[in-house]
């Protein structure tokens, strides 16, 4: 069977399909509709998607959505709500302010994050499993630009197997998901490095050798806005309102699902990094790599894959 990849620019990034397939053509292009039609369902900025038609709707009314929009706001909330979680979808307002990685980017001013630093709890957002709608509180907005790749490449992935498709690799802007046996090669096992950031100075590459796994890597190198000779990051703590003030410089968790691996670079970033190792290591079904400025930390069940 013939390998054929696809690349389309979408959701602010680029994004890579290949797949092995007797007919790979039609199934690319069908993947390429699939990810137009979850731009349209999950972007925050975009003013016609149905994740904003529930945040226009804040205050006002419940919206009824679809049931993998439902799902991923419900996933999201659950894993916003721990007290040391740094993941919080209801973040929307605060990183609308920044909107670092967007030609209209600022830094706000002081006043005006303490007053979004009262619109960001995620308590704000009630599910409705009855009818499948959501309801939020006036001023609250939800993004989920944490976790939309990797929900939509599980969602790809699980597709493709449907229409057996047994090999393959999806990569959402840096966001691997891999399956069955690479292309080429007389190996079960795909190679993928891990990116490491050229502010470090570690001189260690990792390159993990997996089969049906995810690499989710999020890094403070992504986007930034630089304002004189400041440079702040993406990465907003809700706790604060501004970047994330940290020396660590990526993230990777390696697990089954590209969302697991969303959820935790998300929810740990923020905190130092002998703390994000101890709680990947005490979270079944993930394993990490921890990039500072100075050196790189591995969890315990790592180099089984390196």
């Amino acid at each position: 069977m013939a390998w054929s990849k696809e690349q389309i620019h979408l959701m602010g990034t680029v994004i890579d399909i290949m797949i092995e397939h007797e007919e790979p053509t039609i199934l690319l292009n069908n993947c390429v509709e699939e990810l137009k039609c979850y731009e349209k369902m999950f972007s925050a900025n975009s003013q016609t998607s149905e994740l904003m038609a529930i945040n226009l709707q804040a205050g006002k009314s419940e919206v009824k959505v679809h049931r993998n929009l439902f799902e991923l706001i419900k996933l999201g909330k659950e894993h916003s709500l721990p007290v040391d979680s740094h993941l919080n979808i209801a973040i929307g307002p605060l990183t609308q302010a920044w909107h670092i990685g967007f030609e209209d980017a600022r830094v706000p001013e002081q006043a005006e994050i303490t007053s979004l630093l009262k619109k960001i709890n995620p308590n704000r957002i009630h599910l409705n499993g009855a009818n499948q709608s959501i309801y939020l509180e006036e001023e609250t907005s939800i993004d989920l630009g944490a976790l939309a790749k990797g929900y939509i490449a599980d969602l790809m992935v699980a597709d493709l197997k449907r229409k057996q498709v047994t090999s393959g690799m999806i990569n959402l802007g840096g966001n691997v998901l891999v399956f069955g046996n690479p292309p080429n090669e007389n190996r079960d096992e795909w190679y993928i490095e891990v990116q490491v950031p050229e502010q470090s100075q570690s001189k260690e590459r990792f390159l993990m050798k997996v089969n049906d796994k995810s690499i989710v890597t999020s890094g403070v190198y992504e986007r930034v806005l630089k304002k004189g000779n400041q440079v702040y990051h993406h990465i907003i703590n809700p706790s604060t309102g501004y970047p994330v003030d940290t020396d660590v410089l990526s993230l990777t968790i390696l697990s089954d699902k590209s969302v697991e691996g969303e959820i935790w670079t998300t929810r740990l970033f923020g905190k130092k990094a002998e703390e994000m190792i101890k709680e990947i290591n005490q979270t079944k079904g993930i394993e990490g790599i921890v990039i500072t400025k100075t050196m790189s930390y591995l969890s315990a069940g790592i180099k089984q894959y390196l």
